[in-house]
């Protein structure tokens, strides 16, 4: 199955399943809500089991490199890596915030499809310059 079919079959199925929460309120407190459940699913991670560390500093890079080359001074700023129990959790919440998003681009009338594609149009047209 392509990518494309799996996404629609995705939104297709979320259309499907969602009954209670169909109203734009509901699909925005619940997306929001998602938002917040993905965060602390992270920070847990970090603050509970510990299986990984955030150390962050201020970001530095030489300033005669090209914009292209900086990417090569960033990281994550996270330590160490994810225990299997931490990425199920992480990998449950997410999947409950495509689940909320795909609702509410259901509510508003929009393809995943469509949106996936025109963002990424976007980003392979700006390239570097999206400094995202």
């Amino acid at each position: 199955m392509k990518e494309n079919e799996v996404v629609c079959n995705f939104q297709d199925i979320v259309s499907e399943v969602l009954i209670r929460h169909r109203s734009v309120l509901d699909c925005l407190t619940k997306y929001q809500e998602s938002t917040a459940r993905v965060n602390r699913s992270v920070i847990k991670a970090v603050t509970d089991c510990g299986c990984v560390s955030i150390c962050a500093n201020k970001r530095e890079y030489p300033a005669r490199d090209s914009l292209k080359d900086c990417g090569k001074y960033m990281d994550s700023h996270l330590k160490g890596k994810m225990c299997e129990h931490c990425r199920e959790v992480i990998a449950e919440e997410l999947g409950k915030h495509l689940f909320y998003l795909t609702a509410l681009c259901n509510t508003l009338d929009f393809k995943l499809e469509e949106l996936f594609d025109n963002e990424y149009e976007r980003i392979n047209t700006l390239g570097h310059f999206l400094l995202s």
